[in-house]
């Protein structure tokens, strides 16, 4: 049965859903966040754009009828902000009569669905990294991803995250285990949006469809799909709340790399070294994060040396 690993982590919490040491779904939440559900009080200060009490904006779906720009107004957050290259998309969200309330955390979210949860101590069999955690994060951070025969190489962009896929095998078998790779991938990095799929040019309607419907299997609704088209292109759109691990650890490559050091730390036995060598962006962020390093006191009860 799956279960869900849950860990709240020094400047990130982060969940995988596994079943059988393999992690079907990878999410890593950063604290602070505007969460989907949120409601909260705002004023108006452009036809669309709401700010929040704290000075966070929020481009609201359509203009309220009715009210004046500096009008008070309460919104409730549809979506979170997205990281892209060179700016971020705007958290999204509406005019609401609801009560002010919190947004359902990471943790929260992974106790609605029902599964299990398990929150594995520091001190305890690394669970998580048996299942897989590093590669996946690694999927994430680089877009190359192999599956059995090919490799897919997965780009996110402003636009549309896209999957190419490549390989040695006849067009036709590797288009069809491409596809239950591309859905798996989809669902283990969290992709939303809009989903461009290149698959090699598959001949005759028939294997086009038998490749959509790979998909279709191996995929969990909510979604939407193209036909395969005569040049091997699929399109896919799903609902994104909010962003990928790919577009959350691709935003700030530095930070995500010192909570991965500051988790592999955190588990080390207390007879090892408190000197750690970081490259010099990781040590100079940790030692920028003063709560990281109090965190990391209280959580090791060691003062650590990083060099």
């Amino acid at each position: 049965m799956a279960e869900w690993l849950y860990e709240e982590g020094i400047g990130e919490a982060r969940a995988a859903l596994v079943e059988g040491e393999r992690i079907l779904a990878a999410r890593i939440e950063l604290p602070d966040g505007l969460r989907v559900g949120t409601v909260a009080p705002a004023r108006l200060r452009e036809r669309r754009v709401a700010v929040l009490e704290d000075g966070r904006e929020l481009l609201l779906d359509r203009a309220p009828p009715g009210v004046t720009l500096g009008a008070r107004l309460t919104v409730e957050v549809t979506r979170e902000a997205i990281p892209e290259p060179g700016r971020a998309k705007r958290a999204r969200g509406r005019v609401t009569d609801a009560a002010p309330v919190a947004g359902a955390s990471l943790r929260d979210r992974i106790a609605a669905t029902g599964l299990p949860v398990i929150e594995p101590r520091a001190h305890e069999a690394d669970v998580l990294e048996a299942a897989g955690w590093s590669e996946v994060l690694e999927e994430a951070r680089t877009g190359e991803i192999a599956f059995a025969g090919g490799a897919l190489r997965m780009s996110p962009t402003p636009a549309m995250t896209l999957f190419d896929v490549d390989g040695d095998d006849a067009p036709d078998s590797l288009a069809l285990r491409a596809a239950t790779a591309v859905a798996h991938a989809i669902r283990r990095h969290g992709i939303g949006g809009s989903i461009g799929i290149d698959f090699p040019s598959v001949t005759g309607k028939a294997a086009r469809q038998a490749v959509a419907a790979a998909l279709d299997a191996a995929l969990p609704p909510p979604f939407e799909r193209t036909a395969v088209n005569g040049f091997g292109f699929l399109q896919v759109v799903r609902p994104r709340p909010r962003a990928s691990l790919p577009e959350r650890l691709r935003e700030d490559p530095v930070g995500a790399e010192a909570r991965a050091a500051l988790r592999r730390i955190e588990r080390e036995p207390p007879s090892a070294s408190p000197r750690h060598r970081l490259p010099e962006p990781v040590r100079a962020r940790v030692l920028a994060s003063p709560d990281w390093q109090d965190a990391l006191l209280r959580r090791t009860g060691r003062l650590l040396i990083f060099e």
